[in-house]
């Protein structure tokens, strides 16, 4: 397997850090109901206690880990009810089959009919894929459920090289630039690891024949997220560049420009049996787009 991994990561906490794992572990498990949708829109968390009993871990790890998701939009406060959910991924389609939700067309549905094909094919241009690693997650239980038996999964991701300067995320000091920086890298080192290891473990435990995944760099700053899915379907989104507080694994709050993975709105274009059709030419020029990337630009 092609399997890209970043260095040593200059931030990574300690092993000694159990505070920090802790917030990540809980953050990333939320972030990944609300994506997968077992938390939908308009739904409320559980508790507080309930949280902390569930994961084992302190009632301030779970009121940081709250106050980070508020501060990226995804939950509100309310009053004598608790935390509701109010934000998740928009994908906005005109050709929503009929299998999918009638509420609205959501990023897991397509993830989840992309792998229900024999030969599943994902090309992934993005600053990180905290959210694609969560759906790959899923899939994988599904292939181990005995759900869906695809014979190859082939991945490959475009992430920006780890040297570039980017814009985002931003301290708005310059003295906390680099634990941003490292912030990003961290994230980025554990999803890569993630990903990986379980599509690794489905070859090796001889649930998929073949499974391939590249990942590679490119000098570029992502502006906008992209998936081509089977080289049928495509999800584009621009990135929304916003102003909030990031709430780092120590509670320590640091006021940045960032942009937010899940909150992207994400077009979706299908290619039809004809190659004129507005579908078909997005497809097929955000095809040439990637590939012409890949080849020409990343390392």
């Amino acid at each position: 397997m092609g399997c890209w991994r970043y260095g040593q990561v200059v931030g990574e906490e300690h092993a000694g850090d159990s505070g920090g794992r802790e917030f990540r572990r809980v953050s990333e498990e939320l972030r990944s109901r609300m994506a997968d949708g077992t938390y939908p829109v308009r739904s409320f968390l559980p508790s507080q206690r309930d949280l902390a009993e569930e994961f084992g871990v302190s009632r301030d790890t779970v009121q940081r880990v709250l106050r980070e998701l508020s501060n990226e939009g995804w939950t509100e406060a309310r009053q004598g009810s608790g935390i509701r959910v109010i934000k998740n991924q928009r994908i906005q389609s005109s050709t929503a089959k009929a299998t999918r939700s009638h509420r609205g067309v959501t990023l897991g549905p397509l993830i989840s009919e992309a792998f229900e094909q024999p030969e599943v094919a994902l090309d992934v241009y993005t600053l990180t894929f905290e959210s694609l690693d969560a759906h790959i997650r899923l899939q994988a239980e599904r292939i181990r459920g005995g759900f869906i038996q695809p014979r190859s999964i082939s991945l490959r991701v475009l992430l920006p090289t780890t040297s570039l300067p980017l814009p985002y995320p931003r301290a708005m000091d310059d003295e906390n630039a680099p634990r941003l920086r490292d912030r990003l890298m961290a994230i980025t080192e554990r999803h890569t690891k993630s990903l990986c290891s379980v599509l690794r473990d489905l070859r090796t435990e001889e649930l998929v024949p073949a499974v391939d995944v590249q990942i590679r760099h490119v000098p570029l700053t992502p502006a906008f997220k992209l998936y081509v899915l089977n080289g049928v379907e495509v999800l584009f989104g621009p990135y929304e560049v916003i102003e909030r507080p990031v709430v780092l694994e120590t509670g320590e709050e640091i006021r940045a420009l960032d942009v937010l993975g899940l909150g992207a709105t994400l077009t979706h274009h299908v290619r039809d049996a004809d190659p004129d059709s507005p579908g078909s030419v997005f497809v097929t020029s955000m095809q040439a787009w990637f590939g012409s990337v890949w080849t020409l630009l990343s390392d």
